[in-house]
C-alpha cells in the first residue's frame, strides 16, 4: 500500500496508537508508542530513538537514529483494543543522514538479499518454530499446559489457547498452515507459508510476540527457550531453504536422485563447510546446546541426506508434480535465534558454496547416532559445536561471517556472548551440588 492508503486504513480501523517494532542484536523485539497523530509525519520522515540503549547498537557518542515503518508490515493488534486501537509496523533502522544503519539486522538481511539478487537469485524460507506453554506455579515455571505428546489431541487448555493464537496470526497477515502438538508435554508447532527471506523473518518476529503475549493474557508462559527442561524434548526451528529465478525453483533437478540440482548441492557444501561457525547465532544460547545432544532428533553430526532425521540438513520429499516445492531442511537452528541474522548467514553461507563450486560429501542415510567412533572417522563425518563457547571460537575465525555482518557488528556480537558465556560459567548448578556436595 501507500502512505495515502495506509492513512486511509488506520482511519478505517479506528486507531488510536502506532507500535513501531524492531529487533536488537539478538532478536528481541523493541517498540516505540506514538499516538496515531503522529503516523503521517513517522510514515513521511521516521520517528527518532536512542540506540545507544539498545543491545548492540550504536555507542553512546552516536545515539541518534530514527526508525521508518515497512508499509506492508501494517496490522491491528488484535487484543490491544483498551483506550483505543493499536496497529503494529515493522521499522528499519538509519543514521541521521539518512543511510541505513549498518547493524540493522533487518538491514543485514536485505543487503545479503540484494547480494543474492545481483547473481539472478531470490532466497525462500520456511522456518517451523517450536515453543512450549507453562502454566505459573509458586514452585515451579515448569508445569506444562498439557500431558499430551506427538500429535496428540491437545487438552481443552491448550487448544482453545492454539486457536486463539492461529486466530490473532491471521490478523497480523500470517496463514498459519498446519499445528500440531510436539513430542513434549506443552510443546506446539506452528507453521505457516514458506515464502521470501525478508517476510519470513519478520513473521517470525511476529510468531513469538503473539506466542507471548497471548500465553501472557491466560496467565501462562510461553517459551522459546531451546531446552527448558532436561530430558525432554527441545524446541528447534528447522529452516527450508531453496533459491529461485522468477518462477523457477533453481534447486530442483528432475534427473538427481534426490531432486536436487548441482546448484543446490553446492550450496549445501556451503552451509556445511561453515555451519560449526554459523552455530554461533544459529543456535546462540549456552541452554542452545542442551539441545544438540543425541536422543532427541537434534542434529549433532554434519551430514545431509534424504529422509534421514538424524542429519543436519535433509532434503525433504515433495509431490513430483511440484517441483516449485523442492528443498533443503536445516535442522540445527533453534527459535532464540535472530532470524534476521540467521536468514542472512544462511544465504551467505549457500552462495559461498555457489561461487567456489564446491561439491558436499556423500550423503549419509545410516542413522548417524548408532555409528561407533571408527565409523564416523572413516565417514569423515564431524560434529557440530558442543557448547556456546567453541562455536563462538569457529565464528571468530570465519571471513564469510565478519563480511555479512560488517566488522562492528561481528566484534559487538562475540563480545555480548563471551559475557554471557563467562557469567555462565562461575554458576554453580544443581547438578554440581548434587554430585560432588558430599562426595568430597
Amino acid at each position: 500500500m501507500e502512505t495515502s492508503q495506509i492513512l486511509e486504513q488506520a482511519e478505517r480501523d479506528e486507531i488510536k496508537f502506532i507500535s513501531l517494532q524492531f529487533a536488537d542484536l539478538l532478536g528481541v523485539i523493541k517498540e516505540v508508542v506514538v499516538p496515531k497523530g503522529r503516523l503521517n509525519e513517522i510514515l513521511t520522515s521516521g520517528a527518532w530513538f536512542d540506540g545507544s540503549s539498545i543491545e548492540g547498537f550504536a555507542r553512546i557518542q552516536e545515539s541518534d537514529l530514527f526508525l521508518k515503518p515497512d508499509i506492508s508490515t501494517y496490522a491491528v493488534v488484535p487484543w490491544l483494543t483498551e483506550n483505543g486501537k493499536t496497529a503494529r509496523f515493522i521499522c528499519d533502522i538509519y543514521r541521521p543522514d539518512g543511510t541505513p544503519f549498518e547493524d540493522d539486522p533487518r538491514q543485514i538481511l536485505k543487503k545479503t538479499l540484494s547480494e543474492a539478487e545481483s547473481l539472478g537469485y531470490s532466497f525462500n524460507t520456511g522456518p517451523e518454530p517450536e515453543f512450549y506453554l507453562f502454566k505459573k506455579d509458586f514452585t515451579s515455571k515448569t508445569v506444562p499446559v498439557d500431558q499430551g505428546g506427538y500429535f496428540d489431541l491437545s487438552s481443552y487448555d491448550g487448544y482453545a489457547i492454539m486457536k486463539e493464537i492461529m486466530t490473532a496470526l491471521k490478523s497480523f497477515n500470517i496463514n498459519p498452515e498446519t499445528s500440531h502438538h510436539e513430542v513434549g508435554q506443552g510443546q506446539y508447532e506452528i507453521d505457516f507459508q514458506y515464502g521470501p527471506a525478508l517476510q519470513t523473518a519478520d513473521r517470525v518476529l511476529t510468531m513469538k510476540y503473539v506466542i507471548k503475549q497471548i500465553a501472557q493474557r491466560h496467565g501462562l508462559i510461553a517459551t522459546f527457550m531451546p531446552k527448558p527442561i532436561m530430558n525432554i524434548a527441545g524446541s528447534g526451528m528447522h529452516v527450508h531453504q531453496s533459491l529461485f529465478k522468477d518462477e523457477t525453483n533453481l534447486f530442483f533437478d528432475g534427473t538427481d536422485k534426490y531432486g536436487m540440482s548441482a546448484l543446490a548441492k553446492s550450496f549445501i557444501a556451503g552451509q556445511l563447510k561453515n555451519i560449526p561457525a554459523m552455530c554461533a547465532v544459529l543456535c546462540p544460547t549456552v541452554n542452545s546446546y542442551k539441545r544438540l545432544v543425541s536422543g532427541f532428533e537434534a542434529p549433532v553430526y554434519i551430514t545431509w541426506a534424504g529422509m534421514n532425521r538424524s542429519a543436519l540438513i535433509r532434503i525433504p520429499r515433495w509431490f513430483k508434480e511440484n517441483p516449485k516445492a523442492a528443498r533443503a531442511e536445516l535442522r540445527c537452528p533453534d527459535p532464540t535465534t535472530n532470524p534476521y541474522l540467521a536468514f542472512a548467514l544462511m544465504l551467505a553461507s549457500g552462495l559461498d558454496g555457489i561461487k567456489n563450486n564446491l561439491i558436499p560429501p556423500e550423503p549419509v542415510e545410516e542413522n548417524v547416532y548408532q555409528l561407533d567412533t571408527n565409523r564416523l572417522n572413516d565417514k569423515n563425518i564431524k560434529l557440530l559445536p558442543t557448547s556456546l563457547l567453541e562455536a563462538l571460537g569457529e565464528m571468530e575465525k570465519n571471513e564469510m561471517i565478519k563480511k555479512t555482518l560488517g566488522e562492528h557488528l561481528f566484534v559487538k556480537y562475540l563480545d555480548i556472548k563471551k559475557q554471557e558465556w563467562d557469567e555462565f560459567k562461575t554458576q554453580v548448578t544443581a547438578w554440581e551440588s548434587e554430585k560432588y556436595l558430599t562426595a568430597y
